[in-house]
């Protein structure tokens, strides 16, 4: 490791983990290109990869930070009063709760067991090209049902929970977790921003979570220099994530998943190639 590959990595992730286009599947096969081998059992690994993850979710807080403000008041008084009333926020702040359980229960147990399986640049590179494939024909769906939108308060409890549920998909390195989770969102009938919005909002603790569990193992650092990359690491990924999350809001106002599927396919395919 090195400086560069530091920035690398970090903009990396900080860029892929929210353009729908799988960070994990890029890390893994700009390692591979860059000849990093940072196994998980390097005293540098997890210090690393918790701090891009503490730095991107971080960013995503501060952009939506009055959207989470209100959800945390709002968690807070239907946990005081013990019930929920048919207040907007209230809904929308417990359907984030639930919807995260999945991929949270299941991240836990089947992690690092999925990350050990689907490690190898070549495989991550395939399904690279899969979450192409998934993204466009998620377009095509909605576009032959010529379906009525529906508003993002108006999706169920059990609609949250398989929308969040889709992001289980993203423990395949090369599987986009906001790529599954909009795609599922798009197929309950939301728009293209209602549908990143909610995959943003899901992803918040989801990031963060992983990042948190692993953040004693930043005290456990006996060299200044990787806790100097771990931290530079963070902060260029928080940057990055920022400004990936301003640009995706905007232009999924107006924008749709195909460019993305057409990059994955592509890239895929390119780093197949490389690979071989």
């Amino acid at each position: 490791m090195n400086i560069i590959n530091d920035i690398i990595l970090s903009l990396t992730q900080g860029i892929s983990e929210l353009f729908p286009i799988s960070s994990l599947g890029h890390s893994i096969i700009i390692q591979s290109f860059l000849n990093i081998h940072v196994t998980k059992n390097s005293a540098f690994f997890l210090p690393f990869i918790v701090s891009l993850h503490v730095g991107t979710a971080l960013a995503l807080i501060i952009y939506f930070f009055k959207e989470w403000k209100n959800i945390v008041i709002s968690l807070v008084k239907t946990a005081i009063s013990g019930k929920l009333s048919n207040d907007k926020t209230e809904n929308f702040a417990w359907k984030l709760v639930i919807a995260t359980v999945p991929v949270g229960v299941v991240g836990l147990l089947f992690k690092n067991f999925v990350a050990q399986i689907f490690k190898s640049p070549q495989i991550a590179a395939i399904f690279i090209i899969i979450n192409g494939f998934i993204l466009y024909i998620g377009e095509i769906l909605i576009r032959r049902k010529n379906i009525t939108k529906r508003k993002l308060e108006d999706i169920s409890f059990f609609d949250a929970i398989i929308i969040g549920a889709s992001q289980i998909l993203a423990l395949i390195p090369g599987i986009s977790r906001s790529g599954a989770s909009m795609v599922a969102g798009l197929l309950y009938k939301l728009d293209h921003e209602d549908a990143a919005y909610f995959s943003f909002m899901l992803a918040t603790p989801v990031i963060l979570a992983a990042g948190v569990l692993e953040i004693p193992t930043l005290f456990t650092i006996h060299y200044a220099q990787a806790f100097m990359y771990a931290t530079i690491g963070a902060v260029i990924s928080g940057i990055a994530a920022y400004f990936a999350v301003k640009f995706l809001m905007k232009y999924f106002k107006t924008g749709t998943l195909k460019p993305y599927a057409y990059y994955c396919i592509a890239a895929g395919v390119l780093a197949l190639i490389i690979l071989r």
